[in-house]
């Protein structure tokens, strides 16, 4: 059997609940989970490494506040807890840029606890995994982050960045080319690239999906909901195959796609049998 875990990133309080239910509508139907990467609190000015304001700021006006807590969007908190397929994890703090690349015990412990109680205000349970914004994140961050979370779900892992006593994992990471690894209780999962992108390209996008999760035992499958509605316009080709991408794993009968907790709770097997 093979897994997936399909990862939405940049849902916060500024996301219109029409634009999650056009995409991820036919993933409820099928009883296929959606995992969201929620940004806690979301700054309203957040630009991204081209400079530019990001597209996840999708109803933002001249008057917003500079943070706003997805607690503020009550229609949107109330759809996410009605719909039982989406699983909210913590996605960052303000999601500004690199902001988990402090080496600011102080500062860093502040932005994952309030985080994770903005969160639970919002009446989602506690979540225990933790989705790092633009991937990077600060030795002192990855410490502070492995004490309070089960699960941490990045791009990619640089050694000068580790701990100096997570080296030997690592090591043997690397050694055996395994795409996930572990340090203590924590699960350290990384992904194949945003495969889901309008960056890509879309005649051969579906295929380059298979080919991943055909690839590997564990495939975390990351996307982002802004990017299907760009200048806030749907973009009804992608979101075509979004939807066949769903049509898709439904048909899969060795295929199943999970939640970060499921991993996080052992459901999830590796090759020799033991729980990821």
């Amino acid at each position: 059997m093979r897994y997936v875990i399909l990862r939405d990133d940049d849902t916060n309080a500024l996301t219109p609940v029409e634009c999650l239910d056009r995409l991820y509508r036919p993933f409820l139907d099928r009883r296929l989970p959606v995992n969201l990467a929620t940004i806690p609190n979301v700054r309203t000015n957040t630009t991204g490494t081209h400079g530019l304001v990001e597209g996840f700021l999708f109803a933002r006006n001249g008057a917003a506040p500079l943070t706003v807590p997805i607690t503020h969007n009550e229609k949107l908190v109330r759809y996410l807890r009605d719909n039982s397929g989406y699983h909210v994890v913590q996605h960052g703090y303000h999601h500004s840029l690199f902001e988990f690349d402090s080496e600011r015990p102080d500062d860093v412990c502040h932005r994952l606890d309030r985080g994770t109680q903005l969160l639970k205000d919002a009446g989602f349970p506690e979540s225990q995994t933790f989705v790092a914004p633009y991937d990077k994140l600060s030795r002192i961050s990855l410490r502070e982050v492995a004490k309070r979370f089960r699960v941490l779900s990045t791009g990619w892992f640089e050694l000068r960045r580790l701990p100096v006593s997570w080296w030997p994992s690592y090591a043997l990471k690397k050694m055996f080319r395994r795409p996930h690894w572990r340090f203590g209780r924590t699960l350290l999962l990384t992904h194949p690239g945003c495969l889901l992108s309008y960056q890509r390209s879309y005649a051969t996008m579906l295929e380059e999906v298979k080919k991943s999760i055909g690839s590997r035992q564990l495939t975390v499958l990351v996307t982002h909901w802004w990017e299907y509605f760009r200048d806030k316009k749907p973009d009804e080709p992608f979101i075509r195959i979004l939807h066949e991408t769903a049509a898709w794993l439904e048909e899969q009968i060795d295929v199943k796609v999970v939640t970060f907790d499921d991993v996080a709770s052992g459901k999830v097997p590796l090759n020799d049998g033991r729980a990821l």
